[in-house]
């Protein structure tokens, strides 16, 4: 076994773990704390797979961006929420759970048919990208090129995500304030 499948391993261990875990826990700090642990094993699998824009955007958007909002929120709230929150029923698998349990089932059934019926190394596609030498190398400077056409062609698109962004986080700190307080 080499150490990039090593490492895949762990980290997908990492993941899949954690977020077992953001599942199944009745703590609100220590879910929000493995939830971290979760999306940076996300990002570290990214690395793997050769996604490196995807996994610096992972760590930006999503641990820098909306786990601190998350954390935010969870400072903002009230004991009395905090309280209610903790004393739900909370038990793993009951009759209000059933469709979404369905759901999950049939999903992990499908994916699991796609994964044993799929030949991978025989897809047209990847015959035809290896014929062609259409593929990343580790080499390959993808992140200078995603950089390029974000601040050039896609420059529009890349200014109203942003411009949404912040009228989303302007939203989440408006929803997060104490209803007898005024800005």
């Amino acid at each position: 076994m080499s150490l990039v499948q090593l490492l895949f391993y762990l980290m997908a261990f990492i993941a899949v773990a954690s977020a077992l875990f953001v599942a199944a826990t009745k703590n609100l700090v220590r879910s929000i704390f493995m939830f971290f642990v979760t999306l940076f094993a996300l990002a570290g699998l990214y690395v793997l797979a050769l996604a490196d824009f995807v996994a610096i955007t992972q760590v930006v958007i999503y641990v820098g961006g909306i786990l601190v909002l998350i954390l935010f929120a969870f400072m903002l709230s009230g004991k009395e929420t905090l309280n209610a929150v903790g004393e739900l029923k909370r038990k793993f698998i009951n009759i209000n759970k059933l469709p979404a349990i369905i759901l999950a089932g049939l999903f992990l059934a499908v994916l699991i048919t796609v994964i044993f019926r799929i030949d991978a190394d025989n897809l047209a596609w990847i015959k035809k990208a290896q014929f062609t030498k259409n593929v990343i190398l580790p080499t390959s400077a993808t992140t200078e090129n995603i950089g390029v056409n974000l601040m050039t062609r896609y420059l529009l698109p890349f200014e109203a995500v942003s411009v949404l962004l912040m009228v989303a986080l302007i939203g989440a700190a408006h929803l997060s304030r104490k209803e007898g307080s005024s800005l």
